[in-house]
């Protein structure tokens, strides 16, 4: 059942378009980054940020990935649109995202953090499960990888 809608900050600034990118090396290792603002500072997430006005999706994507980790990608496809709804503790809203993922290749550059990011790194999928992540970022990491690998086998 739907919570009511009640929010902590003026109804017309949500939700917000965000967007991420899982972007795997020839070895199968992905690109993470450790956020260094709220919400869900000092956790583990696919880079990634807001949409600007009169940006696409996929752009945005590449772009919030460059600026946190200065690695550069190709996009291949969509792994999932998901909504991020945060609530303070009376239920009110605090925050909504509404986020589009895709996936795709690392064509250059060595992870280094930038913007929101406070470190960068290429991780096995392995190891992703002994490290502090947003939520969801194992399925959709899982999910983004499965994908990738029909790429490449297809020779795509």
């Amino acid at each position: 059942m739907p919570h009511p809608i009640t929010v902590s900050t003026p109804a017309a600034y949500w939700p917000k378009a965000a967007a991420s990118a899982a972007l795997f090396r020839d070895d199968g290792m992905v690109l993470i980054g450790l956020r260094g603002k709220d919400p869900r500072r000092k956790v583990w997430s696919l880079p990634g940020g807001h949409i600007e006005p009169g940006e696409t999706a996929r752009d945005a994507a590449l772009r919030e990935v460059h600026e946190e980790t200065g690695v550069t990608g190709e996009l291949l496809g969509l792994v999932d649109v998901n909504d991020v709804i945060l609530r303070d503790d009376d239920g009110s809203l605090r925050a909504h995202y509404l986020l589009t993922i895709f996936y795709g290749r690392w064509l250059s550059g060595k992870p280094v953090p930038g913007d929101d990011c406070v470190a960068a790194k290429f991780v096995t999928i392995d190891e992703l499960m002994d490290m502090e992540t947003t939520k969801q970022l194992s399925s959709f990491i899982t999910a983004a990888h499965a994908k990738w690998r029909a790429d490449r086998d297809a020779g795509t």
